[in-house]
């Protein structure tokens, strides 16, 4: 049965480090076998995540008037996303079981960015947990730290130049999610969130002790991360796998909770500058062919394609699908 490996990632931050070869050697390794790895030596505390964590549960504490009243829209992709309102982008499939909070790279609303792609904006921060903003923004920039770290480390392991994939990363659509997925019945079907490939860059998650987070393995199995307190949960999207010409893989996972407990999750999405067009920067393995993906076309059409009434065209990036 194949495993999701543990890796202590402190070396990487100097790479003059003893241990700083093998410790991207550790990391490619996860990459390119399952595509998901559990990380140690972030330099993030436990008492950060604590907090975050508190603050998503009052984010879903709020009452559902207030909800809705936050809620996202076709022109603004943040704000509240109501219970079961989400299904699989190729509408197959029933809705998922989850309700979410989303947010985006905050620039102001004049910001010059905003003028190339509309994409880019303020968010909507309840404004009944007042300490949201900066106890989530503290955590996401902490996060940015790991995500370059480990973005470096790749640069490493695939032979890449220094700060090439780094550079595609000033300005970018990274963003979050918050999460609540009731607990479902041992005898319901569907799923908290359906099976499905992340269509970022690089993923990184504090793991809920509640569980339900499962990894399909290359035979088509199910297995839980084995993530140690203090740790995150990082893996592979679909955009490194298109630019490491199929080396690194991303790999399909998705959420059960059938532990009877509510389960509160946050994950972040490293994803690249809105003008960035990701193609192969090695060599495509034997059998690897895939489209180049445009980040702004790719991210509008992610969201158009969620709403229930909307479908993909041949315009649509080939991204977020499942493995045969």
């Amino acid at each position: 049965m194949v495993s999701i490996p543990t890796i202590d990632i402190a070396p990487l931050n100097n790479d003059a480090h003893p241990d700083y070869d093998q410790t991207v050697r550790q990391v490619m390794d996860a990459c390119t076998q399952i595509g998901f790895l559990s990380i140690t030596g972030t330099g993030v505390s436990q008492d950060t995540v604590d907090r975050v964590r508190s603050t998503v549960r009052a984010v879903f504490a709020i009452d559902e008037a207030a909800k809705w009243d936050q809620a996202i829209t076709r022109e603004n992709y943040r704000g509240f996303i109501p219970m079961g309102f989400f299904a699989p982008n190729d509408g197959s499939g029933k809705a998922d079981k989850y309700e979410g909070y989303k947010l985006h790279h905050d620039v102001n609303v004049d910001a010059p960015i905003r003028q190339d792609c509309p994409l880019y904006g303020p968010n909507i921060w309840p404004r009944q947990v007042p300490d949201a903003r900066n106890t989530i923004l503290d955590y996401w920039s902490r996060l940015d730290s790991v995500a370059h770290v480990l973005l470096a480390a790749l640069e490493t392991g695939l032979g890449l130049p220094a700060r090439q994939l780094r550079a595609a990363f000033s300005d970018p659509m990274t963003n979050m999610t918050l999460l609540h997925y009731p607990p479902q019945s041992p005898d319901e079907d569907g799923y908290g969130i359906h099976p499905h490939k992340d269509t970022d860059a690089l993923t990184i998650i504090a793991p809920d002790p509640v569980g339900g987070l499962e990894v399909q393995t290359r035979d088509g199995g199910w297995i839980t991360p084995d993530c140690p307190p203090g740790g995150f949960i990082v893996n592979i999207g679909d955009m490194l796998e298109l630019w490491s010409g199929g080396r690194l893989k991303s790999t399909p996972h998705r959420v059960v909770n059938r532990s009877g407990k509510e389960r509160y999750s946050f994950p972040y999405f490293c994803v690249p500058r809105h003008d960035v067009v990701v193609a192969p920067l090695l060599p495509p393995l034997p059998g690897f062919d895939r489209p180049s993906v445009h980040c702004g076309h790719w991210s509008a059409e992610i969201w158009r394609t969620n709403w229930p009434d909307e479908a993909a065209d041949n315009t649509t990036p080939e991204l977020g699908t499942l493995s045969d």
